[in-house]
């Protein structure tokens, strides 16, 4: 079981590591802490008006959610192959036919209609979408919630810590979200369908013969560190943290929220009587108490043969849970601090194979950005309706949506992470995606 650190310093060192950052705040440097509210201000890019959104939810689509299908429909063109496209509540801007009520909401969100990577495989592809970086050897990069875990201690709008993970993810992928270099407290902490309760957090023993075993491990513990540098006093090991964290947690009444059977009929039935569905309903339940990151995922959509009959079968699944977990996060309140984000590894080639399937394609597939103050009812960018150029207008790349996430969160994109081995990385790469802003 990991848990996300509270920590504002990682194992990276910062510390130790004399940037912009850490010379202005003080931390480095005697004489300049008079300067710490301005170095917070530099430091997180904070911008003079408007609220910073606190958490980020992410739905991500494993296996390749098909542009065409979805937020880039070509309807009437060869490379439809007969799909349809339905109007949305924004003139000029169409969806795929399956999703008529997330449609109804396209003012509440903007599409980016031109992402592109030069990632091509499922692992490679997805590192890349959940990192901000492409895979590097020797190098785990962290994944969005981890840095935003690290950058952001606390619960979202305090400075307090929760006593659940502050970086969740909901029906965990093949690849689900890492700390990387940042440490394993920063991994994603796994749950499963809602429907079922959290894992491994009920004793099995009774209190009394519990608390006996930790009064024991505490002395192992104690001896273990006997002689040593750091004694338990002075500096917490990670698998004394881990316990204690765990422990927290298991007494915690916000483990409630992820319990979406507490919830009203009436709130449950519009995410649809799926796995998603109800993820996504503790999404936001997650965000309410304080949780930095939710990922949920929904499998499926790698659909290299019959793509257009996959790609429904998801759209069936996908439509309702969408489209309620926005309203509920309008209704109460959420929205304009929550970044809603839905992304794929890459898309499907605009040209069906043999078996009436779609390849994979990340020369222009679509993300949906909605909530946290960006603007909304925009589609962004434009592919070719021929399907034959691999250079979509007004492209934006993996790399862009990170640092423009980050840029709406407050952290700071230039600051550099200095790593175990000594080498310092960028917190990401891209550009500010202004017409978002």
């Amino acid at each position: 079981m990991n848990f996300s650190s509270f920590s504002p310093y990682g194992p990276c060192g910062r510390p130790d590591h004399l940037t912009r950052r850490t010379l202005l705040k003080g931390s480095a440097v005697a004489g300049l802490s008079w300067l710490t509210p301005l170095a917070r201000q530099l430091a997180r890019g904070a911008e003079s008006s408007g609220k910073r959104p606190k958490s980020v939810i992410i739905l991500w689509m494993e296996g390749g959610a098909s542009q065409l299908e979805t937020f880039d429909p070509h309807p009437g063109t060869a490379i439809a192959y007969g799909g349809k496209a339905i109007p949305t509540s924004v003139k000029g801007i169409q969806f795929g036919e399956g999703l008529p009520l997330t449609a109804e909401l396209a003012n509440e969100f903007s599409i980016l209609r031109a992402v592109t990577s030069k990632e091509g495989d499922h692992s490679r592809a997805t590192y890349n979408v959940k990192t901000g970086y492409r895979p590097f050897p020797g190098l785990v990069h962290p994944a969005i919630g981890s840095v935003i875990c690290h950058e952001m201690p606390g619960a979202a709008g305090t400075e307090a810590a929760i006593d659940i993970p502050a970086h969740i993810s909901i029906l965990p992928g093949q690849f689900p979200a890492r700390g990387g270099y940042l440490g394993a407290q920063f991994d994603a902490f796994q749950a499963y369908d809602p429907v079922t309760p959290v894992p491994d957090v009920k004793s099995r023993t009774d209190d009394d013969r519990e608390q006996r075993r930790f009064e024991s491990l505490d002395l192992l513990e104690r001896s273990f560190a006997s002689g040593r540098l750091a004694t338990l006093e002075s500096e917490r090991t990670l698998h004394r943290t881990s316990i204690e964290r765990a422990r927290k947690m298991m007494s915690s009444d916000q483990l409630a929220a992820f319990d979406v059977s507490a919830a009203p009929e009436s709130e449950r039935k519009p995410f649809g009587d799926t796995a998603f569905g109800r993820s996504c309903l503790a999404a936001i339940r997650l965000v309410e108490v304080g949780v930095r990151c939710v990922e949920v995922t929904l499998k499926g959509w790698d659909t290299h043969i019959n793509n257009q009959e996959g790609q429904a079968t998801q759209l069936a699944i996908l439509d309702p849970a969408l489209s309620a977990l926005i309203r509920l996060l309008k209704e109460r309140d959420l929205y304009d601090e929550t970044i809603l984000m839905v992304a794929t590894e890459f898309g499907r080639t605009p040209k069906q194979n043999v078996t009436e399937g779609r390849d994979h394609w990340p020369h222009g597939f679509s993300v949906l950005l909605g909530g946290g103050g960006f603007r909304h009812g925009l589609a962004i960018g434009e592919t070719d309706p021929t399907g034959e150029s691999k250079e979509p207008a007004g492209k934006v790349t993996v790399e862009d949506i990170h640092t423009t996430i980050f840029h709406r969160l407050g952290i700071d994109t230039d600051y550099e992470f200095m790593t175990p081995i000594g080498r310092p990385i960028a917190v990401s790469e891209g550009r500010i995606i202004r017409e978002l802003i």
